[in-house]
């Protein structure tokens, strides 16, 4: 039966039960839904959105299992609808649909589960289903069928199709190309393994499991002595590994951008997840290209080609949906996005017309594991196969093959079946299983794989390939009851992962996964007769029954025939008159524009081991470009990692195309200090191309020897890497549209000194500024930013000649920046050199340069001087530099000095020019505001756009402050407990500031206090940690709070402690959202503060200052008086205080009153409230991610061990001890 309720905000619940709920109950739900009435309604009239009846929502499924925590039983689905008036209203019918009322069957899915299908015709069902089978792959299951003298069965040939689809066999990088009636000797995957071969250099893992990893340091595991019971956190040294993966979701993401960049994310941390014997993910990057958005009607270089008639979506809603989900899945699994690229282009000309209309949606990442555990071991019969993670759905059917097809080349009905389903909350609970196998003196884990392209089918038989396996189909999970056999083998629900583990560690993990409430499902066994077998006892079907050869394979070789077919495009025609407008026009580009609408959503801190994200300086704009993690709280050893890809260039000259790529990530990860210098790094290279297009595939085995041929000669290797090569959209009414064939760089290397990476911001007495082109190349226009403008691609591009010149240059300056010679530093890629130059003016205020040019160019032809996008370098350092530079070979040229005339001024020939940097910035960040426009509520947006560089970053520290490193106090500690829930994910860095506080510190979940194995007696202090518990589901921290106060243990455990005089306790972000839900700060008050959305209506992600007045909080108290850095990042994070200001006892302002640095519109523009005692505190900044200087996005110049904030943390220990002296002393007495 259905149950409506509505609540005040007139949001209506459709609740699906399988009988009458208790009066009880029905108020729990009230509550639940925020003071909702039931509607005692069977049917309810009217028009309403909400999602598609077929496909129940991951909203829902963690709905669902926040009534269950609160014990209420019987739910199996809960949606959210909303009644509209006008029904011309608009909504994305890829995710919901248009209900003429709602009724008790508005749930119902007409579908009854298909059984196991015998395929009678080979052929036909693959034109059916849209399995992009090639004639020899149908011609070889048609012989197979004959040699097993049976009808193969529709999950055989589904699963064929998919394990042996180009998207997960890479058919075209392992075939055979013959070029002009030339067959090339190698394989292009051949050609990138040679990188590894010639130059292993620190490798440990490459092209064999679902990440590379590269030798790391010692560092050191902080973590909890066990996993499957509270416990404390200790820190234990090893030895680590460094992984380096990146993945492509291009064709989900031109579907249904959200949940296809969603879970394009979420798939490329899974894949960091299951290297070796399990790995773990720090840290993430993005990439989005597509067609041009057309922000505005007066931009001329978006008018040269006819805007199409879209297939999905726009290439706006691309952009704005695409970076949401990416940013999504990042922000509440808990993994901070530290580096990305955008790209927007389209042209037409000689016929062809080009553009990201099948977008490229790349996510990309970092992480670590343990050097004893970077293999994966060979199973073993009787070895157990374990599922770990959500539920199965009828979720991107046929995806594999799919994504393998161009775009609009299927019918809408199979691409909507690639629509995808993110519950990035699910995947956190999976990781934090594997984490625990990790983390533990002895990972049982035999061999891990995730779950993507193909679902059980690919990830089940390639876990048990080298040895076979029988899996039982009835234990395979349902979350929709009318899955046939083959969709429920087949299906890419994603989050979830699946393991090889010997039968007496299945107790280990089933006690760790319910402990964090991850299911787990125990669903096969490992053979040895080499074949794989999927069968239901239940049903009597045998879906799968093939031994592993027939399918692996056994799939005909392919043959790529091409011919070179030289494109020559039309050169430029350009004023220097016109100088100014061209820059104007380059600066409002968005690859060359400011990234402020992708990064100040996007979560850039949590875990507290981000050293250098994207954005610097005292006004915070996105210029870095190499993201930095620490490997552990240490804050030394890391790892760097950067992106590259010039697109534009490969189109005039792949071999151009393919060295500037790689070249612009190096000059990217340049400005972290390496192990090695250029030695350290490794490459991800992924390759996204039109092939099968006349002269692609010539131009892709061109672009792929060149890269493999520059790495070699540069002595680095390319040890993993994507490719997805079927980038054309075809559209129903003709003018099929070409992707230009890009390779997107990634670069990874092991940092030496997080504390000292270079930043792209000019020093006021930081010395000169000098230029190394490092291209060894005349300037060229083809292929830039420049030519864009002009809708031109142009005949001549720029690349780099000489691989020992740039080595030579690249090493000399890693030399420089490890002895702190270098005070800033910055590439020059989109936008030339004099978008490098401003650039390195923007990020704070009263900067500028002046320069003379004069020396760089034998012409006085100064456009192309400035916007040619030559590699080159520009940074600043005093005049002992040159003498090691000459000493080295390297070739440079002193360009100028920095000054605080807020100008930037050039001379070059005899001439000189004057840019307004403050005019021109805003110019820079136009493009920003427009995009930011479409995803931000309130006008808010625009309210950036005014303020951005009016809010500068300044601070005033306590005069007491010392910044020295507290030593850990010796015997008996007081005991702190941080406490979590499903999907929190900020557990690690509030443990790590207690236990450098000086306390020692305990791990408890909710499932502890909710099942008594945590009472708290012997805690003092407790930590409600940050994060998205539940996602956030009905409201922040709502599911948690129900969690606590509908279960006895619970509730009496919190109760307790909070009674008590001697205890203490902080609530972070979501932490903050749950002291005030469960109404810990003023319980006083008739009516209650709230956490509410912020005033954006989108999460923000940014690096405040706030001011802490004279307070009698036990944590801040000593701090006031001071203003500090420090992190936010939250969706609902507005304080609503009802009642007059004296009536709260606010500890923590925002230093401006108006956004962006007010967040979220707080009233009072609270961001730190106490009880009236001061014993208990809430923050929705992130105040134990800013306890050492290097975690800081921006810290003044002195260098210190740690930051104020810790402070906070010794009060609270050293309160406590005091309060258990005196109390010792009384009972003495």
């Amino acid at each position: 039966m259905l149950l409506f309720f509505k609540n005040p905000k007139n949001t209506l619940y459709a609740v699906a039960t399988s009988a009458p709920l208790s009066e009880e109950n029905l108020n729990k739900l009230k509550w639940l839904f925020g003071n909702a009435e039931q509607l005692n309604q069977p049917a309810l009239s009217g028009t309403f959105i909400g999602p598609r009846a077929a496909m129940i929502t991951p909203w829902s499924t963690n709905a669902v299992e926040i009534t269950q925590n609160m014990d209420i039983q019987g739910i199996s689905r809960i949606e959210e609808f909303y009644e509209v008036t006008d029904p011309e209203t608009t909504f994305d019918p890829m995710l919901f649909e248009r209900y003429n009322g709602l009724t008790q069957d508005s749930f119902t899915i007409d579908i009854k589960p298909q059984s196991t299908l015998a395929i009678d015709d080979i052929q036909a069902y693959n034109q059916q289903e849209g399995l992009a089978l090639s004639p020899d792959e149908v011609a070889y299951l048609e012989k197979l069928s004959k040699q097993l003298n049976r009808k193969l069965t529709d999950s055989e040939v589904f699963g064929f199709s998919q394990i042996n689809s180009e998207h997960c066999r890479h058919k075209i990088f392992n075939g055979t190309f013959i070029i002009d009636g030339e067959e090339k000797p190698s394989t292009l995957f051949k050609l990138i393994k040679k990188t590894s071969e010639e130059n292993p250099n620190s490798i440990v893992s490459a092209y064999k499991d679902n990440v590379a990893f590269i030798k790391g340091a010692t560092v050191d595991q902080f973590a909890p002595k066990s996993a499957d019971k509270p416990d404390f956190y200790e820190v234990k040294p090893f030895e680590a590994v460094l992984s380096l993966k990146a993945e492509t979701h291009n064709f989900p993401t031109t579907v249904e951008p959200f949940n296809g960049a969603a879970t394009g994310s979420g798939g490329e941390i899974r894949d960091r997840l299951a290297g070796g014997q399990g790995s773990l993910p720090l840290a993430g990057t993005a990439v989005y290209m597509t067609a041009y958005p057309r922000l505005e009607e007066n931009r001329p270089w978006e008018q040269s080609m006819t805007e199409r008639k879209w297939l999905y979506q726009t290439p706006m809603d691309i952009l704005i949906k695409a970076s949401n989900g990416a940013t999504d899945f990042g922000n509440k699994f808990g993994q901070p996005l530290i580096a990305g690229s955008l790209f927007t282009f389209e042209h037409e000309e000689n016929g062809r017309k080009l553009g990201f209309d099948k977008v490229i949606m790349q996510a990309g990442g970092v992480g670590y594991a343990k050097q004893s555990q970077a293999l994966k071991h060979t199973p073993k019969e009787g070895d157990k196969i374990v599922i770990i993670g959500g539920e199965n759905y009828r979720i991107g059917m046929g995806g594999a093959a799919v994504s393998s097809a161009n775009t609009g080349a299927f019918g809408t009905g199979i691409e909507l079946n690639a629509v995808q389903r993110s519950n990035p909350e699910m995947q956190k609970r999976a990781a934090n299983a594997i984490r625990a196998m990790v983390e533990s003196d002895e990972n049982p884990i035999v061999s891990i794989h995730d779950h993507g392209a193909g679902g059980h089918l690919n990830c089940l038989s390639e876990l048990i390939e080298e040895t076979g396996g029988k899996i039982n189909l009835d234990k395979l999970p349902l979350g929709d009851p009318t899955l046939s056999d083959k969709e429920i083998i087949g299906n890419e629900s994603q989050e979830r992962m699946g393991l090889v583990l010997p039968d007496h560690a299945i107790a280990q993990l089933k006690a760790v996964a319910d402990r964090e409430r991850a299911p787990m499902y125990e669903v096969g066994v490992v053979t040895n007769d080499h074949h794989f077998c999927i069968a239901s006892e239940k049903k009597g079907s045998r879906p799968m029954d093939l031994d592993l050869k027939a399918l692996f394979g056994s799939s005909p070789k392919t043959v790529m025939e091409d011919a070179s077919c030289p494109i020559a495009y039309e050169g430029l025609t350009y004023y220097e008159s016109n100088l100014r407008r061209y820059l104007t026009q380059v600066l409002q580009l968005e690859s060359v524009a400011c990234k402020d609408w992708l990064t100040n959503k996007v979560d850039r801190c949590v875990g507290g081991k981000v050293a250098k994200q994207q954005c610097t300086g005292a006004l915070q704009l996105p210029l870095n470009d190499v993201g930095v993690m620490a490997l552990d709280y240490n804050g030394k050893e890391g790892i760097a990692t950067s992106i590259g890809h010039s697109p534009l260039t490969a189109l005039i000259n792949p071999t151009a195309g393919s060295r500037n790529a790689i070249a612009e990530a190096l000059t990217n990860i340049v400005w972290a200090p390496l192990k090695d210098g250029l030695q350290s790094v490794s490459l991800s290279a992924n390759w996204m191309w039109p092939c099968r297009n006349k002269g692609e595939d010539a131009r892709l085995y061109e672009a792929v020897e060149a890269a493999s041929s520059f790495a070699i000669q540069l002595g680095i290797n390319i040890p993993t890497g994507k490719d997805s090569l079927s980038m054309k959209q075809k559209y129903p009414e003709g003018g099929d549209v070409i992707a230009p064939g890009t390779v997107i760089i990634s670069a990874a290397a092991h940092c030496t000194d997080v504390k000292k990476v270079v930043e792209p911001v000019f020093q006021r007495n930081g010395g000169n500024i000098y230029y190394i082109n490092l291209s060894s190349d005349e300037y060229l226009l083809g292929g830039s930013a420049f030519a864009q403008i002009l809708n031109r691609v142009g005949t001549e591009a720029p690349t780099v000649k000489d691989a020992k010149a740039f080595k030579k240059a690249f090493n000399a300056l890693q030399t420089l920046i490890a002895q702190g010679k270098i005070q800033a530093g910055h590439d020059i890629s989109s936008g030339g050199l004099i978008t490098t130059l401003l650039e390195m003016c923007f990020a704070d205020n009263e900067l500028g340069a002046t320069l003379d040019l004069t020396p760089l160019s034998a012409d006085e032809d100064i456009i192309r001087l400035l916007f040619a996008e030559n590699v080159g370098v520009v940074f600043q350092a005093d005049s002992s530099v040159e003498a090691f530079l000459n000493a080295e070979g390297v070739k440079f040229a002193k360009i100028g000095t920095v000054n605080s005339s807020e100008e930037l001024i050039i001379q070059h020939w005899g001439s000189t020019h004057y840019f307004n940097i403050p005019e021109l910035r805003d110019v820079w960040f136009l493009t920003s505001y427009l995009l930011d426009k479409q995803q931000t509520q309130n006008d808010k947006a625009t309210e950036r756009y005014q303020n951005y560089s009016e809010q500068p970053l300044i601070y005033t520290f306590p005069r007491h402050f010392t910044g020295e490193k507290p030593v850990r106090p010796e015997g008996k500690r007081p005991i702190a407990a941080v406490i979590r829930e499903k999907g929190s994910n900020s557990e690690r860095e509030m443990a790590n500031a207690l236990y450098l506080a000086g306390f020692d510190v305990k791990d408890v979940h909710t499932t502890d206090l909710i099942t008594g194995r945590e009472t708290l007696d012997d805690v003092q202090f407790i930590g409600a940690v940050g994060g998205f518990s539940n996602s956030d589901v009905l409201g922040s921290a709502k599911g948690w709070a129900g969690a606590l106060l509908y279960n006895e243990k619970a509730k009496k455990a919190l109760d307790n402690f909070f009674a008590r005089p001697d205890t203490l306790s902080v609530g972070i972000c979501n932490g903050c959202q749950l002291f005030m839900e469960l109404e810990v700060i003023n319980p006083e008050h008739a009516e209650h503060g709230k956490m509410q959305h912020n005033d954006s209506g989108k999460h923000e992600s940014n690096f405040v200052s706030v001011v802490i007045p004279m307070n009698n909080s036990v944590m801040l108290s000593t701090l006031a008086g001071s203003t500090l850095g420090v992190w936010v990042s939250h969706g609902e994070g507005k304080f609503h205080l009802p009642l007059p200001e004296t009536e709260y006892n606010i500890v923590g302002k925002y230093a401006y009153e108006e956004y962006p640095a007010n967040p979220n519109g707080s009233d009072y523009g609270t961001a730190m409230l106490a009880d009236k005692s001061g014993r208990h505190l809430v923050t929705m900044p992130h105040i134990e991610r800013s306890v050492f200087p290097w975690q800081w996005a921006y810290y003044p110049e002195e260098k210190t061990a740690v930051s104020p904030w810790l402070e906070a943390f010794v009060n609270a220990r050293k309160w406590i001890e005091k309060r258990n002296a005196e109390q010792k002393q009384q009972t003495n007495s």
